[in-house]
């Protein structure tokens, strides 16, 4: 377990304390480490944060309740990506509140960012099924990977349809990583994670309750390109999800479907505000690969070019700007002990990606 990665759980674990709240103290201290190093006044200048949770904080981290996170999310052989870290999904890492720790059985890869959620009626009919099975199908074939909530109905028909074809599929629970909901899905839960990964943001151990449903939906809309709903009534929590999709900019696609029967009234509300009907599989590719192209050809712009970095070269590279930094600023605000800041400060400077000032102080090489 490395320092970092103590406090980042140790932040995610108090009560009271969200991932906006968390994105802002963040944003404020920089570290999680900071954060509780930081004094009630400090904290309590924080939007949103009152003093209950301040003093919370001031308790600092716990250290048997860490220990306890690690040593679940080790038994079950997954891993903890925290926000900082190179591999966390970057489409998800960009939405208003990224989880700050992601809990992960299976594997992400760089191609899982050309993703598409469907969801949709937990009670479905043989149409639903039958579309969305064709729509999964077609897109896992086309390299789209498939994200859904392992739901029973529509969603546990998409990560089966993305399967079949042995395409990615990944798998948001409103529960911990190690719980297995529902649990008729045990079998699809193993393939998940053989082929892709199921990912949460709440604690081991965490049961599947009702309030947590709602938030992970932001999750799923927030790794996707866009959401496409297949059956889903007016009380349906697809619905939230297209909301979500919304808010972060996602495109947001609906499957028409009977008009005599309830399963469509949420799919058709969707198409009458303005989500694109959906006909097939080319419907959604047409909309999302011109998108996906404009998106690589933008970070092909911005990102460093040269040498490949470590996972630590690049969480200091990226601490960095224009202005120069004192190496005790990059210390505190990296987390990491002063000699393994200077060997990757050296490690920079020789790729030729930054530039020592006088005073020990650093910046990018522009």
């Amino acid at each position: 377990m490395t320092r970092d990665l103590f406090y980042w759980v140790g932040l995610s674990l108090i009560p009271g304390l969200g991932s906006v709240l968390i994105k802002r103290l963040l944003d404020q201290f920089r570290t999680p480490e900071a954060v509780f190093q930081a004094s009630l006044k400090e904290l309590l200048k924080v939007e949103g944060l009152n003093e209950k949770v301040a003093n919370e904080i001031l308790k600092g981290p716990s250290e048997e309740r860490i220990h306890r996170e690690l040593s679940f999310i080790e038994e079950v052989g997954g891993k903890i990506i925290t926000l900082n870290d190179e591999n966390y999904p970057r489409r998800l890492r960009e939405i208003y509140d990224p989880p700050p720790i992601l809990y992960m059985r299976g594997e992400l890869k760089k191609e899982d960012e050309l993703a598409v959620a469907i969801v949709g009626s937990r009670k479905t009919s043989p149409y639903g099924r039958w579309v969305t099975e064709k729509i999964s199908q077609e897109l896992a074939s086309h390299g789209v990977t498939i994200i859904s909530g392992m739901a029973r109905g529509i969603d546990s028909v998409a990560h089966l349809g993305a399967l079949s074809v042995e395409g990615r599929t990944i798998a948001v629970l409103g529960c911990g990583v190690d719980r297995i909901y529902p649990s008729e899905n045990r079998v699809l839960f193993k393939r998940i994670i053989d082929h892709g990964a199921v990912l949460s943001e709440f604690p081991m151990g965490s049961p599947p309750e009702g309030s947590h449903f709602p938030k992970r939906n932001r999750i799923i809309s927030g790794l996707s390109i866009g959401v496409v709903v297949v059956e889903a009534s007016e009380e349906s929590g697809s619905l939230i999800t297209a909301h979500y999709a919304l808010e972060q900019g996602r495109e947001v696609f609906a499957v028409p479907g009977n008009i005599g029967a309830k399963g469509s009234r949420g799919t058709h509300l969707l198409i009458r505000q303005g989500a694109k009907l959906v006909e097939s599989s080319e419907d959604i590719l047409e909309e999302i690969l011109p998108q996906w192209k404009r998106e690589k050809e933008r970070r092909e712009e911005v990102e460093p070019s040269g040498p490949e970095l470590t996972q630590e070269e690049r969480q200091i590279y990226e601490q960095m700007g224009e202005n120069p930094l004192h190496i005790d600023t990059i210390i505190r605000e990296s987390g990491l002990d002063p000699g393994k800041v200077s060997s990757l400060l050296l490690n920079l400077e020789l790729k030729g990606l930054i530039i020592q000032w006088p005073g020990k102080c650093f910046s990018k090489k522009m």
